[in-house]
């Protein structure tokens, strides 16, 4: 596939822009309405950390939840944004892709909304997250697998967590991408249905004005599972959230699909 015409959704100005008027409408809705019962079941306490926060918008959801919460993504244009947004949330800049800024065992819960689908590219993964420390020593994440890469970045968030804290990774189903939903298009990208873990896929967004393709990477639920084991993660709770034919919105795919997959992670005992 040619990446022509397809752009870095985090250092885009005119993405960012469409991404901070974004909140929570049609399908996005259906990520975001069970995620409130969600954290109560689950989460004791009242630290948060929206890992790869973009443009804010979970960081201010988390904050309306109760929580005391800091946003950090790579992306200086998404962090503008969310700080016009919202003035007095505390946003910050990971620079260079270094974690070290980041506190163990601070957090009762570590969200990641979409932080997995919205790179487009696995290079920018590496940018992230090279200062990551695997097991068996330092090294750099450009010389890992895929998966290798996933489970580093797992080990490093698993870090964060004070005893009995969560991480709740929220990410696009598989399904997202060869199916046409309320907010996003699928048709004109055929080569989505061959597409494996790993892969790059391509959807259309229909909620926001800029209208260019969004590039995600395909991770089915039996590879993320494998991530979290070896990541030493346990999957407390999964959760695939589907629509009700009485919520507000004229449903396309939504209530017999789920778009979603809502995982609960927690350290093995």
């Amino acid at each position: 596939m040619t990446d022509a015409g397809f752009s870095n959704i985090y250092d885009d100005e005119i993405r960012a822009n469409a991404y901070a008027k974004l909140e929570c409408p049609g399908t996005y809705y259906l990520a975001y309405r069970d995620l409130p019962a969600i954290i109560s079941k689950h989460v004791q306490g009242r630290k948060a950390l929206d890992f790869g926060c973009g443009a804010g918008r979970s960081t201010r959801f988390l904050r309306q939840l109760g929580f005391d919460v800091v946003g950090v993504d790579i992306a200086q244009p998404m962090l503008a944004r969310a700080r016009e947004c919202d003035p007095q949330g505390d946003y910050r800049l990971i620079p260079d892709g270094n974690l070290s800024s980041l506190s163990p065992e601070t957090y009762d819960i570590v969200l990641c909304a979409f932080t997995f689908d919205n790179i487009p590219t696995m290079e920018k993964k590496v940018a992230i997250f090279r200062s990551l420390k695997p097991v068996g020593g330092i090294r750099a994440l450009s010389a890992l697998t895929t998966m290798e890469k996933k489970v580093a970045i797992f080990r490093f968030l698993k870090r964060l967590l004070k005893g009995g804290g969560r991480i709740v990774n929220l990410v696009s189903a598989p399904e997202v991408y060869v199916n046409e939903w309320v907010s996003f298009s699928t048709k004109d990208f055929p080569e989505n249905r061959m597409a494996r873990s790993g892969d790059k896929v391509r959807v259309t967004m229909l909620d926001v004005e800029d209208r260019r393709p969004v590039e995600d990477i395909l991770w089915t639920d039996e590879d993320y599972n494998e991530v979290y084991r070896r990541a030493e993660l346990v999957p407390i709770a999964t959760y695939r959230p589907l629509a009700k034919q009485s919520e507000p919105y004229s449903w396309v795919s939504e209530t017999t699909i789920a778009p979603w997959v809502i995982y609960v992670l927690g350290h093995r005992e």
